[in-house]
């Protein structure tokens, strides 16, 4: 199946090869796989728009009425303290891959950006204020929509020939929609009966944990509209950070030992295998970040990069990459928008602040004091010093994976602590998942306890903590 080059028109019939190559097994194999017809995953979903004001039976702003044709989307954003919902009326439509349920009403909240995209034709209504909304006929969905009906392909051919399914790697600056296609790739997937592994590289955002990790999940089910992925059981690593250059030497190893717990699953769980895996990775593309990506592609050994929106990425990738790496460079769609460093920080926590109270204030945790004599803490890596201060036949890259032990103070108040899944300090702590997080709320060093937040009771599960360079205050 042969991915199309830059600015190639979406395939329809059988006229286009849509990869031309593929790695399995180890194996090298040319194959020439026909793209069918595109075929929507179960039902996905343009008539000219037309929009129409009707009011409300309630009080309050009035309702906006959508009839979007075929192929069209309708977008809009929420702004701060404002929520809005959606509510399907009539025809099909889908959020990211996900279908909507008709006549079901959907709440976004503040800073939610939401694109509906119809296959057929659709009527749906807004209720609220949102920032801005309008219908686009310009949308990249088509192609999005060629590249999972390709992969699927790939997917049916490793079923006949007994090896292992397409690995895709995400790739591109920040603010190009990576985690959106992502999620739809992986919606789609699921729609048809496949079951694939999402692996989140962006340590900045946490979609499958917090910020400041890595890590995997098996999709078993099509993302929930308004709450995404189920994440009842992630396979999480500690970085520390949300940016890998803090570390980079240590962004590699876990980006390393999750491609090896990945292909330990697949040799275990045949549709774990044939259904592959959807990574998405950092926005930083230059110097060590490139470098970054292309160990990532190395480790995981992908067989299709997926470039959004930046044509020298691509023509770097085509150059480093084996021959057999299928490379596509597609455009971001224009719905996506430019964040803000400020936006930024306010959804990192708000996903911290779901993990210990769930969606919407759905949880209760727990504040408990924890001595200081049952756990030891420590952060991965230490300062960096003069080389000539190093001993004799040690680099400065040694640091980066050093632990350094940390002793309990009031410095540590706010910050963010991942327990280890280590039992004692033999182990490749480094290397060692974390089963959950919990932050400082107060030291007393003179009671030699600290107070943290927990989205468990006491006791904690292990005695090993990670201490993260990111800070969580609890305001709401």
């Amino acid at each position: 199946m042969m991915l199309p080059d830059v600015h190639q028109q979406a395939c329809h019939g059988d006229q286009c090869n849509y990869f031309s190559g593929m790695v399995g097994s180890g194996k090298l194999k040319k194959r020439k796989l026909r793209l069918a017809t595109a075929q929507v995953p179960v039902s996905l979903g343009r008539k000219d728009i037309i929009m129409a004001e009707e009011p409300s039976e309630e009080k309050g702003p009035p309702a906006l009425k959508f009839e979007l044709e075929k192929e069209t989307e309708l977008r809009f954003e929420v702004d701060s303290a404002q929520s809005v919902q959606l509510e399907l009326l009539s025809g099909m439509a889908e959020i990211f891959g996900t279908e909507l349920t008709r006549n079901k009403r959907f709440t976004f909240d503040a800073g939610c950006k939401v694109a509906v995209f119809t296959w057929h034709g659709c009527s749906v209504m807004l209720s609220g204020e949102p920032e801005v909304a309008y219908v686009s006929k310009d949308t990249p969905m088509l192609l999005y929509l060629n590249i999972h009906t390709a992969l699927e392909q790939m997917r049916r051919q490793a079923e006949k020939e007994d090896e292992r399914g397409p690995r895709v790697m995400v790739v591109g600056p920040t603010d190009v929609g990576k985690s959106t296609l992502c999620r739809l790739l992986l919606n789609y997937a699921v729609r048809v009966g496949r079951r694939p592994t999402y692996v989140e590289l962006d340590v900045g955002q946490g979609n499958v944990s917090i910020p400041g990790t890595m890590g995997a999940l098996y999709i078993e089910r099509p993302a929930d509209v308004e709450e995404g992925f189920s994440v009842q059981a992630p396979l999480v690593y500690h970085f520390g950070s949300t940016t890998p250059g803090t570390n980079i030497k240590l962004y590699n190893k876990l980006t390393s030992r999750l491609a090896e717990v990945f292909n330990q699953r697949c040799e275990v769980n045949r549709r774990a295998s044939i259904s592959g895996c959807v990574m998405n990775t950092c926005g930083w593309v230059k110097g060590s970040g490139y470098h970054a990506l292309v160990h990532a592609a190395s480790a995981f050994e992908v067989d299709v990069v997926v470039v959004l929106d930046q044509e020298r990425i691509y023509n770097e990738l085509k150059r480093d990459l084996p021959h057999f790496v299928r490379t596509v460079l597609l455009p971001k769609s224009g719905g996506v928008v430019e964040r803000s460093k400020d936006f930024r920080r306010e959804c990192r926590d708000e996903r911290i602040r779901e993990y210990f109270y769930g969606y919407r204030g759905s949880f209760y945790p727990h504040a408990y004091d924890v001595r200081f004599s049952d756990v030891k803490i420590y952060k991965v890596g230490a300062p960096a010093i003069p080389d000539s201060c190093l001993p004799l036949g040690m680099s400065q890259e040694d640091n980066q994976l050093k632990l350094v032990p940390v002793t309990p103070g009031r410095d540590m108040v706010h910050h963010l602590l991942s327990v280890s899944t280590a039992d004692s300090t033999d182990e490749n702590i480094v290397e060692t998942s974390v089963a959950g997080f919990i932050v400082v709320t107060s030291v007393d060093p003179e009671r030699q306890v600290f107070t943290v937040l927990s989205p468990a009771p006491r006791p904690l599960p292990k005695g090993i903590l990670l201490i993260m360079d990111i800070r969580f205050m609890d305001l709401k």
